[in-house]
């Protein structure tokens, strides 16, 4: 697995490549992000990413500063891709003699992107492969190139040799998920490898690639399993059992199928990789590629209709409500069987939308950040129910600063306006002209208004204009057009009906009426 930095001013750009490229797939992990080129200079040099995606330019240090900062002084030998919105030649000519591998304009074409990054994967891995060949190997880098698609059988004996598996066939890959809290310090190699040395089947010897923190993969010799495709499942729930007790934390594992050679291994670490897709799905601490493989699974959001059904709940503060409704939410990933990619998509959509109605209701900028970062926080490798735990806990908080804003709203914000209505309800007015005269947003105005007052703002500018017109009954001979156009009526046979509507009699009765009685 190669670590990719990503490093560009603009947020959006960096989160539409994390959706869009299948990074997992292409053999690439992203390792972090920076948004400036000063930052991506610090980051690199503690992450020492193999490729570096970099826009040209940035505030502070631009692109090609940090490309060359790179070249001169940090003594990396790193790969560079170019994105920019600059088809400048000029740009291209000077990235080209820093050695730049690729130069992408904006905005960026998920298939040329995706194929520049398959085919560089590619190149870097025959180049991981080559350098195998000299005394100092690691296990990592032995697993890396296994798991690699390039790899010919008659390589395959130095690898067996160098991990200590020379004569050995049949292998399985399996990917183990640690399911730490948020509070919880990311399990390390070295941890992992200490508790698999505690296992009691030989877990010294099973050699281990960390594919990103908090995830692990280890080759199992499976000719030294009994018990057939039973036995293996069995020996693979008791090794996630052990890995979970000696470091205290849950723990998943995904299982690819077992394949007779150690170049053929990279299947079986791509079916682990796609069982994992498919662990919000089951109810099981093992999934098996072969127990999925045949299962659908959902790649879409949920319906925008449920994500809006919470964001109301939210404004209004119905607690049950919302809580009924993330568990039914949970419930769907669950049984539609959502990818993680999914499940991530829908949350994402909800809290964007939560957080989208506490910046109409002009709430502060700290705590709108605060509540995403609490919503985003390192939800990767959680299971479901900790997914479902913690997002409860983010739109709690969420609802609870919607109550302290609306209340705010209630004794600053909605009494000038409803003072407004009561002085001009005579002209034009209309909940979007009211909201334009106060710089809010209709919508919610009209959802303030009803909070407050219990009545919509329809209804309460009718009977004010309706109490208006039946005192100009009493009080004066005014004729209907002209009563009506004085109560902000501009259709005389609108404000007819309207005052039966609310009166249950015409105005020229209820005037009658009055005549009557003297």
């Amino acid at each position: 697995m190669f670590k990719v930095l990503l490093v560009d001013d603009e947020v959006f750009v960096r989160k539409g490549l994390l959706e869009l490229i299948p990074w997992e797939s292409l053999k690439l992990s992203i390792a972090g992000e920076a948004d400036n080129g000063a930052e991506a200079l610090d980051m690199i040099t503690q992450l020492e990413p193999d490729l570096v995606i970099t826009d040209i330019r940035m505030p502070i240090l631009d692109g090609l500063d940090l490309i060359r900062s790179v070249k001169e002084h940090a003594g990396l030998d790193l790969t560079f891709i170019i994105i920019s919105g600059f088809n400048d030649f000029k740009y291209a000519q000077q990235a080209l003699r820093y050695g730049v591998h690729d130069y992408i304009l904006k905005p960026i074409d998920e298939e040329e992107m995706t194929a520049t990054l398959r085919k560089l994967s590619y190149t870097m891995g025959r180049k991981r492969i080559a350098t195998l060949t000299n005394e100092d190997l690691t296990t990592s880098a032995i697993m890396e190139a296994l798991v690699q698609e390039n790899l010919q059988a008659e390589d395959a004996e130095p690898y067996a040799a160098a991990l200590g598996l020379e004569g050995e066939r049949g292998f399985l890959y399996a990917m183990t998920e640690i399911h730490a809290g948020q509070r919880d310090k990311p399990t390390t190699m070295k941890q992992f490898q200490e508790a698999l040395h505690f296992h009691e089947e030989g877990g010294a010897g099973i050699p281990v690639l960390e594919q990103q923190p908090g995830t692990f993969g280890i080759l199992l010799c499976t000719d030294r399993i009994t018990g057939g495709r039973g036995g293996l499942s069995l020996h693979l729930e008791r090794l996630r059992a052990a890995l979970s007790e000696r470091l205290n934390t849950g723990l998943s594992l995904y299982a690819g199928d077992p394949v007779d050679t150690l170049d053929q291994v990279h299947h079986s670490y791509s079916e682990a990789n796609e069982a994992a897709r498919h662990k919000y799905a089951e109810n099981t601490g093992v999934i098996m590629y072969s127990g999925v493989k045949d299962k659908p699974l959902y790649v879409f959001d949920m319906s925008p209709v449920l994500a809006s059904k919470l964001i109301m709940q939210l404004e209004e503060g119905n607690k049950n409500d919302y809580r009924q409704t993330v568990n039914s939410m949970f419930r769907l990933f669950h049984e539609q069987r959502f990818t993680p990619q999914a499940v991530t998509g829908s949350l994402s959509r909800c809290m964007t939308g939560i957080l989208g109605v506490i910046k109409e209701m002009d709430g502060n900028d700290e705590e709108i950040l605060r509540l995403k970062e609490l919503a985003e926080r390192g939800h990767g490798h959680w299971s479901l129910q900790m997914l479902q735990e913690h997002f409860m806990q983010a739109i709690q908080e969420a609802a609870e600063y919607i109550t302290r804003l609306r209340k705010e709203h209630c004794l600053g914000g909605i009494k000038p306006i409803k003072r407004y209505i009561d002085a001009h309800y005579r002209e034009n007015i209309s909940l979007k002209s009211l909201a334009g005269e106060f710089y809010m947003n209709a919508v919610y105005l009209g959802r303030l208004f009803r909070k407050t007052y219990g009545v919509y703002f329809n209804d309460y500018l009718l009977e004010l204009r309706i109490q208006e017109a039946k005192k100009l009954l009493r009080q004066s001979d005014l004729r209907m057009y002209e009563i009506a156009g004085r109560v902000g009526f501009q259709n005389a046979d609108y404000f007819v009906t309207q005052f039966e509507k609310l009166e249950q009699i015409s105005p020229s009765e209820y005037r009658n009426m009055l005549i009557a009685k003297e």
